[in-house]
């Protein structure tokens, strides 16, 4: 008859002692481990979304540039070259079929509609000579008009509209009064506004004299 194996020697206090605290550091560890896991779970998390934020603000700042060239590359820089009396336009990156035209409603002109891109003299001469009538023979000045520029753009009709200064000046002639003459054009506003017109008109307009 085989005799049994001797129990386990008893653990004493301080085994049991060192055994609870060697226990506790362990789950002390796992717990660290977990938390540094959960930690950098959140940190790819947000490197992540912040890779995702920085993409999109970075694509709408390519789409809002696109737009904004798409809109100069739409806009018509008219420039004048004096013909004789009159002003011819044209705009080096459009062909510009035809304008219209707003003045001043004082001035008591015509709007000019679906006309060719020039501007005639004999449109602004009467009016503005007899608004400096009784003045100095040389003078000089502007006149804000409202221009509406039609082109094509491919097979697509676009119209672009601004306030230029048509540019004037008067010298004296010996026998038939004074001579009126277009000088240039200048772009004065981006604004399709003809209440603009008016209020450009009646601050800058010349004095007529006493």
């Amino acid at each position: 008859m085989t005799n049994a194996p001797p129990p386990p020697p008893a653990e004493t206090p301080a085994q049991a002692i060192d055994r609870a605290e060697a226990a506790a550091t362990r789950r002390r560890w796992v717990t660290l481990a977990e938390l540094v896991g959960v930690c950098g779970m959140i940190i790819a998390a947000l490197g992540l979304w912040m890779n995702w934020s920085d993409r999109r603000a970075d694509d709408q700042a390519k789409r809002a540039e696109q737009a904004t060239e798409r809109k100069v590359r739409t806009l018509v820089m008219l420039k004048a070259a004096v013909d004789g009396d009159d002003l011819t336009l044209s705009d080096p990156d459009h062909d510009v079929q035809t304008i219209d035209i707003r003045f001043p409603a004082a001035l008591g002109v015509a709007a000019k509609t679906d006309v060719d891109p020039q501007i005639d003299a004999g449109w602004l001469s009467a009016p503005v000579l007899k608004l400096t009538d009784g003045g100095a023979d040389t003078q000089s000045g502007r006149v804000p008009v409202l221009i509406t520029a039609s082109y094509w753009d491919a097979d697509v009709e676009r119209h672009d509209a601004a306030i230029y200064d048509v540019v004037w000046n008067t010298e004296g002639r010996v026998l038939r009064g004074r001579a009126f003459k277009l000088e240039g054009l200048k772009l004065k506003e981006r604004t399709a506004s003809a209440a603009r017109l008016e209020a450009i008109w009646a601050r800058e307009k010349p004095k007529a004299a006493k």
